[in-house]
């Protein structure tokens, strides 16, 4: 690595890092959004490090490339969100089809939509993927056993979501899903 770019860079990171994170704060949701758009922008910067331009240019490049990043950063939450709503048709369908046709579609997106995000990863891997004990572990990173029991509780914490919205989940395909 050239240490002359790296101090170059570093010095670029110190006179810049203050203005790009508040500039991504005022613009993200959460703090967590605003780091990961620093750090993507950064690493953005030091690998077109060559393309950056020399003085306060470059903190004006650094900005349009923030702009990038939290425009691509946009579209994922976008593309999460509408991934989401179809989840949730997906299961309101399956429970309509249910012999409790009275079933509250709504209260049912909304017990899913108030899981935790790791029980409606799960639950999504199966349903909308098709995915077993195997694959999920796979794509989890984790035994099949520990697959197993994380969808089992998963099943469990949905179950009881239903039940408290009212909804008799042993009338449903819970264990389908």
């Amino acid at each position: 690595m050239d240490d002359d770019r790296k101090h170059r860079f570093e010095a670029l990171y110190r006179q810049t890092y203050e203005q790009i994170l508040g500039y991504a704060v005022r613009r993200c949701d959460s703090p967590e959004d605003a780091a990961d758009v620093v750090a993507e922008t950064f690493a953005i910067a030091w690998r077109r490090f060559d393309a950056l331009p020399a003085g306060g240019e470059a903190r004006l490049w650094l900005y349009g490339v923030a702009r990038n990043v939290l425009a691509n950063h946009r579209r994922g939450l976008a593309r999460h969100r509408h991934r989401s709503v179809e989840l949730d048709a997906d299961l309101a369908d399956l429970y309509a089809r249910s012999p409790e046709g009275s079933v509250e579609l709504g209260a049912i997106a909304r017990a899913f939509r108030e899981l935790p995000d790791g029980d409606r990863e799960l639950i999504s891997l199966v349903v909308w993927e098709g995915l077993d004990h195997g694959g999920i572990a796979r794509v989890l990173g984790c035994s099949r056993n520990a697959a197993r029991i994380r969808l089992h509780r998963a099943r469990k914490r949905l179950s009881k979501a239903l039940s408290s919205a009212g909804i008799a989940a042993d009338g449903f395909a819970v264990e389908f899903i």
